[in-house]
């Protein structure tokens, strides 16, 4: 998803002069071609994040439409502020690319888990939060933002993740995505993003095998949240279940959550937030390993919807 992401900041720029790319301490020879090509539009800048929002934003303030991209803790921890004033007061079209979020860094250990990024970044006034669910589905993000006004965080995986999404159902920023309807009332529903889509879309045919009616919708942009689309489909179910690779503190579940309380449904469907809970990680391994331990893998879910209907 990483590598699909930057090639295609060197593919937009091609066609429109506004592209920017600015990496913060980077790989070496990274997007080496744009380099050579656009001089002006590639930036390699060091560990000093403040510094490239700083700069991100006088750019897109000159008319520009800047890409930034560094380890997604260091692109909203380390310059929260930065981003708060420079880019959502402003409300610029800079986009900021957080690789590894959620538990993509897991042999790291805490200081490198972007557990809490779509909490603290949906809370900020113009920013637009997205976690897309594949490689495929990331092209179509970056197209999409190529016409978005607003600020856009954009947490990515490690890569490798299996294709899920699919064309055919349409893109666009804001617009969750059905990715598995029954039309059975009284059945599950499972609200997911980013690659907990496809362990989600797992986990429903693991409970379809056992008799369970399961919907899952894709919330690729959890902020702007598609309000209709949650409350649409919420209203046919009896247990909505939502899983994340994010704390259970202010992430898609929590907001999921205001929506049904503030749109109450007749009658009210039963709601379970999956996610980490809120502490740091005390566990190494890789990212699998750790959604094992918070009970985030396909059968897991399954297991702890089965439960929650008992």
């Amino acid at each position: 998803m990483r590598k699909t992401c930057v090639n295609m900041v060197y593919a937009l720029a091609k066609r429109d002069p506004r592209i920017v790319f600015i990496g913060s301490d980077l790989s070496p020879g990274l997007l080496d071609d744009m380099k050579a090509e656009m001089p002006d539009r590639h930036y390699m800048e060091g560990v000093m994040e403040a510094n490239v929002i700083g700069m991100a934003a006088g750019m897109a303030m000159d008319g520009y439409m800047p890409f930034v991209n560094t380890i997604a803790t260091f692109i909203t921890r380390r310059c929260y502020e930065q981003v708060a004033l420079d880019l959502c007061l402003h409300n610029l079209p800079v986009r900021l690319i957080g690789n590894g979020g959620g538990l993509v860094y897991a042999p790291l250990g805490p200081t490198h888990l972007a557990i809490e990024d779509m909490a603290i970044m949906r809370a900020l006034p113009n920013m637009t939060v997205t976690a897309v669910a594949d490689a495929d589905e990331m092209v179509r993000l970056m197209e999409a933002s190529l016409d978005w006004p607003h600020p856009i965080y954009m947490r990515l995986a490690k890569g490798g993740d299996p294709i899920v999404s699919d064309a055919a159902r349409g893109f666009e920023i804001g617009k969750a995505i059905p990715m598995r309807e029954t039309g059975a009332s009284d059945g599950v529903l499972i609200v997911a993003t980013g690659v907990m889509t496809n362990r989600a879309l797992a986990a429903a045919d693991m409970l379809e095998a056992d008799g369970i009616a399961c919907e899952v919708l894709h919330v690729h942009t959890v902020k702007p949240l598609d309000h209709e689309a949650i409350l649409r489909m919420a209203a046919r179910a009896r247990l909505v279940v939502i899983a994340e690779e994010h704390t259970i503190v202010g992430g898609l579940g929590s907001a999921v959550t205001d929506v049904l309380v503030e749109n109450p449904l007749t009658p009210m469907p039963a709601i379970r937030r999956l996610g980490i809970p809120d502490r740091f990680a005390v566990n190494y391994g890789v990212q699998d390993d750790l959604l094992e331990i918070y009970g985030l893998q396909p059968a897991q879910i399954a297991r702890s919807i089965v439960d929650n209907l008992k």
